[in-house]
């Protein structure tokens, strides 16, 4: 073992825990605003570390304390939009978040008790193959299990990275699986002996050398001219929103300033604009639908709707487009923000203390893309953009992407910075361009291939003009998903499995 080994051996004693909860702090710092990509590579690289040589019971508790050091840093956000914004009491905002942060640390404690059970051996096929697979898969299922919370997978920490070539061949997950690769390849320089130092420089390199050439391949292809766009952020102050003396303001504010966007052929509204129901406001709907019709203009609006048959509330985006209507509805909505999972006592007290306690109701799975601009456009509300599979669907038909989002709930955060940077791997898995409306920031055009081309300045009313343009053709992501990335792992992990009866039967024999 390297003299540098032994030395590291001293972290899995009395102060690893501390190490393991530093490296998940100093992780968030690899995603955006900071962007400190390296960190991503180098944090993950100092678990794994940590977890050689230590035992199953260990390596779990050391893969929570990287966890809870992750999301502690790295989503601090909540507290402010559940307390700050969302008015909940300071014990019931902590205990959210606590939740919250301990589920998300468990992923890494059974990461780190699977692969010392599963992978024990000290090899390069642990550290390039058993531990990058078990990784991306803990990363699917924290984003899908319990209707999912996939930030700061490791992978969006590279939108400005070569590894982002791999966005588009096999969406977000096979960045990770190269992110989680390198990582092992430094514990293997680090652990291993010449010959698997070796093996890990070769296969870090080649990696990285192949998600550069990737980068620079076009998936898809433009399908027709240019078109103007215009981006209404409105930027109000999530606790002036609902107030019932702002509310004419607010609706004036959104008036003015798509009267001084028309002529662009799209114009988009972020989530929720209005302090109102759709059927409140139908008037001043219709004179801006007119308004747009005269000036050669299809608008886009955030807008919540009731539906009387029902008594359903949804989260949705109206698209009048000529002398058509249609809506989308959010289907993944955001747990204790637009549904309560609850029982009913509680929801009682929420009442009784004026908390919001009303769920939404999902829209379907199947909805078609929206007719505006001449175009068919794939959206998405919210943080439904943090989901590259939700997109899938439409990306047949879709010439453009549109997201809109509230960011008004978590402030001067890093929480809006995080959202962007998510955003543009899922222009990257299309190849489309993707026009994002946010409250207060912040609103953008991005590229097809994940270049940020313009933005609003945060905080600040703004009708952000840019152009778009439509794209056609699948990339290798949109026609398979995830699941080939998610089978290749599941194979390398069953190798990793193979791995241990063979040590099993090889000690038996000696």
């Amino acid at each position: 073992m390297p003299a540098t080994a032994t030395a590291l051996e001293a972290l899995t004693g009395r102060y690893g825990a501390w190490v393991a909860f530093a490296a998940g702090v100093a992780c968030s710092l690899a995603f955006a605003p900071a962007s400190l990509y390296p960190l991503s590579v180098a944090c993950p690289a100092i678990l794994f570390l940590l977890w050689e040589g230590a035992s199953p019971r260990r390596s779990a508790w050391l893969g929570l304390c990287y966890g809870a050091g992750l999301f502690l840093s790295g989503t601090y956000w909540l507290y402010t939009a559940v307390h700050d914004f969302g008015k909940a009491p300071v014990l019931l905002a902590l205990l959210l978040m606590a939740g919250l942060v301990a589920i998300m640390a468990a992923y890494y404690a059974i990461v780190g008790w699977g692969m010392r059970r599963l992978a024990p051996r000290a090899t390069p096929r642990r550290w390039l193959l058993a531990l990058p697979a078990a990784w991306v898969i803990m990363e699917w299922l924290r984003g899908w299990l319990f209707s999912g919370f996939p930030w700061l997978e490791i992978g969006y920490a590279h939108s400005d990275s070569p590894l982002a070539g791999y966005a588009p061949l096999g969406g977000i997950h096979l960045v990770t699986f190269a992110c989680a690769l390198t990582a092992g390849a430094v514990v293997a320089a680090l652990r291993g002996s010449a010959r698997d130092r070796a093996i890990a420089a070769v296969a870090a390199v080649l990696v990285w050398t192949a998600g550069a050439t990737l980068k620079e391949r076009a998936w898809t292809t433009p399908d027709g001219e240019e078109f103007t766009v215009a981006i209404v952020q409105g930027a109000i102050p999530q606790d002036l929103k609902w107030q019932d003396d702002h509310r004419d303001e607010t609706l004036r504010l959104y008036r003015d300033m798509t009267e001084g966007a028309l002529g662009a052929r799209l114009i988009v509204w972020p989530e929720a604009a209005l302090p109102a129901l759709a059927h409140e406001v139908g008037p001043y709907l219709a004179s801006l639908w007119e308004d747009a019709q005269q000036s050669g203009s299809d608008l886009m609006l955030g807008l919540l709707r009731y539906d009387a048959e029902t008594g359903r509330y949804y989260n949705g985006l109206l698209a009048l487009s000529g002398e058509e209507a249609s809506w989308y509805f959010k289907r993944r909505l955001v747990p204790f923000g637009e549904f309560f999972p609850v029982p009913g006592f509680v929801r009682s007290w929420m009442r009784l203390m004026s908390l919001p306690y009303v769920d939404m109701t999902a829209g379907s799975g199947d909805q078609p893309a929206l007719d505006a601009a001449g175009q068919k456009v794939g959206v998405t509300i919210c943080y439904e953009d943090a989901y590259g599979s939700e997109q899938l669907a439409v990306l047949d038909e879709a010439t453009l992407l549109v997201n809109v989002t509230n960011n008004a709930w978590f402030g001067d955060s890093t929480a809006p910075h995080q959202q962007l940077q998510m955003a543009r791997f899922r222009a990257l898995e299309a190849g489309r361009y993707l026009v994002r409306a946010t409250s207060n920031g912040i609103s953008g055009i991005i590229a097809p291939d994940g270049e940020v081309l313009l933005t609003a300045t945060q905080f600040v009313p703004e009708v952000l003009h840019g152009t778009a343009r439509p794209f056609t053709g699948l990339t290798p992501y949109a026609r398979t998903g995830n699941w080939p990335v998610l089978f290749l792992s599941g194979l390398l992990l069953a190798a990793g499995a193979g791995f241990r009866r063979q040590a099993r039967v090889a000690s038996r024999t000696q």
